[in-house]
């Protein structure tokens, strides 16, 4: 058989094994030596036994992250193909985030056969294990051969498949294709004969049966009894990284218990306890919620500094609920580790709670919310004056009902922790690694998978290192509001106690950029209102047109740093509960 053809059947199989395990989606960067896989991808969308979207980039940086984005709100695993070389180094940035934050990536790079690595090959680098740490499973497959039998590559890949299925995270499978790989395709029924059933089948080649799926945590004693004496302790809940069903359960957990519930950005709604990362730095507050003897945290990834800081002085007793394995405590202490889903997780918890003993025990740290967020309208509000901090005071009220909201890093996801109570919304963000790269791109696969309205706030700098990305929204069918908040650099840095002389140079690195042109080139509409009531109607107008609108918010260099150091300053000296 030619092994053009070859290359194809194994393509073939390994996309078909793909999609039966739950693939609905494949992102392709162009490229030659990736040819079988592309064409294959296609034809399989073509034949339309299962669904399949093919999604295009010319970036692979970008593709990686459009990736990780469609995997995060579909919660399905998403496949990616790029050619040999540098091509595959650059998803390492969207692998390494999902390694963090468990979205499942499935990488199929294409690579030139073992004779032609390390010997002066053009485009041709050493791949396999090039992910390291960051793809939690591997597959390294050999060239096409016909001595090698159809199933064993169906069971190699179904093993790593399932190993994916349990642990979340990147797949690696490393797909050599020697030349040629152009030219007429032979008939190939003869060696498919021994997969022949699965081929005409819709099942996954082996199938994994776990006994332990619907398991019932309180029914093992020792956590039953754990939690029967936890309601006996002043408690708080801190709700991180969930989707908005979680969130809700949780909230009937709360008020079952009467605890007090922090909620992080991400959590997909605020509570009566918001701006805690701003209260806490009052010593009256951080005193009084320093009684806690017992803290049930579900998700993981907080935003909060201040949380944090609560975290080096708490020496209760600590519960972490999260859907993920894998450490998510950067501080180790001892725990009480649940790993499962956080509704189901919340509604046991609740179903079991009874006479709990300190309920309301924080009520007057809800009234120190309410006197913080007045405070931080004092110091945002100028007026109809357009600052930073007045966009985050204000930014719950630029949200249609039914918008989702992706937050980029730096400055943005901080300001919203420390100024605003967010409504119920679904709420995507990047923060395992927590990196500035790959935002745009990551929010783009966000909406292609919920297809539905949706508001993206980042920092200049963030839409300036993915600037490429905004060309995969170009003729959005959604609407889309892209706020690009425009403070000469690295505001975030600010804040840091370094020497005046050198942050410019060093840190916030002014850039003097607008970005009217940047819209122009990808054919976005543009938006830069002056006041805080033009931005705030700019961005619910977005929301209702198909298409992309990117707002840019343009403020004075520095201006939030002077703004948050005097908040701050104002917090410490005010009575607050």
């Amino acid at each position: 058989m030619k092994q053009q053809t070859l290359n194809r059947v194994w393509a073939k199989l390994v996309l078909m094994s793909l999609q039966r395990a739950g693939v609905t989606d494949v992102c392709i960067a162009p490229g030659s030596r990736s040819t079988p896989l592309t064409l294959e991808a296609e034809a399989l969308r073509e034949e339309g036994t299962f669904p399949l979207q093919l999604h295009t980039h010319f970036d692979e940086r970008g593709l990686g992250f459009l990736a990780l984005g469609l995997a995060k709100a579909s919660e399905k695993p998403v496949a990616v193909i790029v050619t040999s070389g540098t091509a595959v180094a650059n998803l390492l940035p969207a692998v390494a985030e999902s390694r963090l934050t468990r979205e499942k990536l499935i990488l199929l790079t294409a690579d030139r056969p073992t004779d032609l690595i390390q010997c002066g090959a053009n485009q041709a680098i050493s791949q396999r294990g090039i992910f390291g740490d960051h793809a939690d499973t591997k597959c390294d497959l050999p060239s096409p051969s016909e001595t090698t039998s159809p199933a064993w590559l169906l069971s190699t890949l179904d093993e790593s498949l399932h190993q994916q299925s349990l642990t979340g995270g990147s797949l690696h499978i490393n797909c050599p294709y020697p030349e040629p790989l152009y030219g007429e395709l032979e008939d190939a029924s003869e060696y498919l004969s021994p997969v022949s059933t699965w081929l005409d089948s819709q099942t996954p080649y082996l199938s994994f049966v776990s006994a332990h799926d619907n398991a019932l945590v309180l029914a093992d004693t020792f956590i039953n009894e754990r939690w029967h004496a936890a309601q006996q302790k002043k408690g708080v809940i801190i709700v991180g990284r969930v989707i908005r069903e979680d969130r809700a359960a949780i909230q009937t957990l709360a008020d079952r218990l009467a605890w007090p519930i922090l909620c992080d950005p991400q959590a997909g709604r605020g509570s009566d306890f918001a701006g805690f990362d701003g209260w806490m730095q009052n010593p009256a507050c951080a005193e009084f919620l320093a009684q806690a003897e017992c803290v049930l945290q579900f998700g993981a990834r907080l935003v909060s500094k201040r949380l944090g800081q609560f975290f080096d002085g708490f020496h209760g007793e600590y519960w972490l609920v999260d859907n993920h394995p894998g450490r998510l405590d950067p501080r180790h202490r001892q725990q009480t580790r649940i790993i499962g889903n956080p509704a189901s997780i919340a509604s046991q918890l609740c179903h079991t709670a009874s006479a709990i003993r300190h309920a309301n025990w924080a009520a007057p740290l809800s009234f120190a919310s309410q006197a913080y967020m007045a405070c931080v309208q004092k110091h945002a509000f100028n007026g109809d004056q357009l600052s930073e901090l007045a966009m985050a005071a204000d930014f719950p009220h630029w949200l249609l009902e039914d918008s989702d909201l992706f937050i980029g890093n730096s400055l943005a996801i901080r300001l919203l922790d420390m100024c605003a109570r967010l409504p119920e919304r679904h709420v995507y963000a990047n923060r395992g690694a927590s990196g500035i790269d790959g935002l745009i791109a990551t929010a783009s696969g966000v909406q292609r998978a919920q297809q539905k309205p949706m508001v993206c706030l980042l920092g200049d700098t963030s839409a300036l290192y993915d600037l490429n990305s905004l060309a995969l929204l170009a003729n959005n069918p959604y609407p889309l509001v892209v706020i690009v908040v425009n403070n000469d650099g690295g505001g975030i840095f600010d804040m840091l106690p370094v020497p005046q002389e050198s942050k410019d140079a060093f840190y916030r690195m002014p850039h003097g950029f607008e970005f009217s042109h940047a819209a122009a080139m990808f054919g976005l509409r543009y938006q830069s209102p002056v006041s805080l009531e033009a931005a705030r109607s700019a961005c619910l107008e977005g929301q209702t047109h198909a298409g992309t609108t990117l707002i840019e918010l343009r403020v004075p260099a520095g201006e939030s740093g002077a703004q948050l150091k005097a908040l701050f300053a104002d917090v410490v000296k005010t009575s607050l509960c």
